[in-house]
């Protein structure tokens, strides 16, 4: 065996892939996103304000409201709605 054997097997040691098993963090998706995909929009400060503004006086949340609005379209373009809010 040469001198340089043990450094060798040292050295191809380190340089082999090590495979760690990680376990996966519980999902942090709320129950009420599961299955769900985002639609979004890009609109004006006075438009997010507006509806800031306005889902406050209701008592209630900016997705509500954009829910009830998406209702509306589908029913004018004679689709159905989908009520989810």
């Amino acid at each position: 065996m040469s001198r340089f054997a043990g450094l060798k097997q040292d050295v191809a040691a380190k340089a082999a892939p090590v495979l760690e098993v990680v376990e996966r963090a519980p999902s942090t998706t709320a129950k009420a996103r599961e299955g769900k995909k985002p639609v979004m929009g890009y609109f004006s400060p006075q438009v997010r304000r507006t509806l800031h503004l306005l889902a406050l006086d209701e008592g209630t949340t900016i997705q509500a409201l954009l829910g009830e609005a998406l209702d509306l379209l589908m029913r004018a373009r004679g689709k159905h709605p989908f009520g989810e809010r």
